[in-house]
């Protein structure tokens, strides 16, 4: 009879306890944006200003950010599948960026960008043209 209790009691006990859920991983406060857009190029918030770097080594016309998670500022030029030339400036965050591309006969252009190698870009605006792109 003991038996039958002890079986029952260890019974209840194992369906009435929950399982532990993790608590939450911390949010990470970042200044940057997750997704970049051609206005971040425009202005620099202040807490993007701590980190402002400028290296005329490198291609980049500024940097902000963290180790990890640095946000690039780049003059750009290319053609469109027209062969017409167009320019601009973008910023890029890993692989993708936002921004602005301009032409001789063309007004402002917003594209999304994607690095295809060293210095070369894709891109495309919002009606779906494409353009390739390289780091001035």
């Amino acid at each position: 009879m003991q038996k039958n209790y002890l079986v029952l009691f260890l019974l209840l006990v194992t369906l009435s306890c929950k399982k532990a859920s993790a608590p939450p991983p911390p949010e990470i406060n970042s200044f940057l944006k997750q997704v970049i857009t051609p206005d971040d190029r425009k202005t620099i918030t202040a807490e993007e200003a701590k980190t402002y770097h400028v290296n005329d080594t490198y291609q980049y016309k500024y940097r902000t950010g963290n180790p990890g998670k640095y946000e690039y500022n780049y003059d750009v030029k290319g053609i469109n599948i027209d062969g017409d030339s167009v320019f601009g400036n973008i910023n890029v965050e890993g692989k993708y960026g936002a921004g602005i591309l301009l032409g001789d006969t063309i007004p402002d252009i917003e594209i999304k960008t994607e690095w295809v190698s060293y210095g070369k870009l894709n891109a495309t605006d919002l009606n779906g043209n494409k353009y390739q792109l390289i780091v001035k």
